[in-house]
């Protein structure tokens, strides 16, 4: 059609960008720009094409589809809103809907990140929050939160080796691994069905890990590795051996439960480390239950950890619950 060739004003443009960066990481429906579409689409009701050739018919879309769910609520809006207008009906707007309503639902989703850069982190991830016995088969906001923190702070990382404890589906690793260039990356879990979808997005988003790389090929890229580690029997030996400088989890105090466990890990990564490195610790959590981050701060203190919260990132890059508390604390071994 002409129309996806016209130039579209400033406006245009811009409210194009978020409803394609909103759709695309599956923002709650409720939370996209309606009001402004509804404005440009009654000067141009056909706009309502373009705004379906940026989400729906986008290529990652098509490739990596959020949920049905999400997918037929976004188009049903759509074309509510198109036909509040009087306008003649848009063929392709109940063609994209026919072809949602039948197709099958399934149990796994996909949401795209947008990146400053341009590029996309895209994660393939549970429609429920909990399946398989785990809460980590989906991206929570610390996870986010801490990723747009890396993004201002890419000195810490860069040129670096990570170790990410709780690495979850993996979107705070492949930010940094895109974003910081570190020279090594591991990402850990203990959760089998959590591991075997993070090595799925590590390769879903163009990377490959070290054990399936040529022995002989130079790649500049960051050597990514990923392992199970069971924070109650890791033994320093084997953390000593991953020669982690810097060490990041997100979202992994939630339960009092973990909290010792968790503690106790941090403790040995300290004391294992070689002398003369320096370790640098980030924890971002998500403040659900005040008296669990507390339980978690005092753990700390009787462990000789000190630790100081850092400033939120001063940019918003992703979009999240940004109502939720979010804090990111730097961790050091009391002298």
């Amino acid at each position: 059609m002409a129309l996806h060739h016209q130039v579209m004003d400033t406006a245009q443009a811009t409210l194009c960008d978020t409803f394609q960066r909103d759709f695309l990481c599956c923002r709650s429906i409720g939370s996209l720009p309606w009001k402004e579409l509804d404005h440009q689409l009654t000067l141009q009701p056909s706009f309502a094409l373009i705004i379906l050739e940026k989400t729906v018919n986008h290529p990652v879309c098509q490739k990596c589809p959020p949920s049905l769910q999400y997918r037929r609520l976004f188009l049903s809006e759509l074309i509510k809103k198109h036909e509040r207008t009087g306008a003649e009906p848009l063929d392709d707007l109940y063609s994209a809907l026919a072809e949602i309503l039948n197709s099958e639902d399934t149990a796994v989703c996909y949401k795209s990140y947008c990146l400053p850069t341009g590029d996309l982190i895209t994660l393939s991830e549970n429609v429920a929050i909990i399946s398989a016995g785990t809460t980590g088969l989906v991206t929570w906001e610390a996870a986010l939160f801490l990723a747009e923190w890396a993004i201002e702070n890419n000195d810490v990382f860069n040129s670096r080796t990570i170790l990410e404890l709780g690495s979850g589906i993996g979107l705070t690793g492949l930010v940094i691994c895109k974003s910081c260039s570190p020279k090594k990356y591991t990402f850990t879990d203990c959760h089998q069905k959590v591991l075997q979808q993070l090595r799925e997005n590590i390769q879903l988003n163009g990377f490959m890990l070290s054990e399936e790389r040529s022995v002989t090929s130079e790649n500049p890229k960051t050597v990514m590795s990923v392992m199970e580690l069971d924070w109650e029997s890791i033994t320093e030996q084997q953390l000593l051996n991953l020669e982690a400088d810097v060490v990041i989890a997100s979202d992994v105090v939630y339960d009092p439960d973990i909290v010792t466990s968790f503690t106790r890990v941090l403790k040995k990564l300290f004391h294992c480390t070689k002398a003369g490195n320096k370790l640098d610790v980030f924890v971002a959590s998500t403040i659900r239950n005040p008296e669990t981050y507390r339980l978690f701060q005092a753990a700390l203190d009787d462990t000789g950890i000190r630790w100081q919260v850092l400033p939120d990132p001063k940019r918003s890059i992703f979009v999240y619950d940004k109502t939720c508390t979010v804090q990111i604390l730097k961790l050091t071994l009391s002298v």
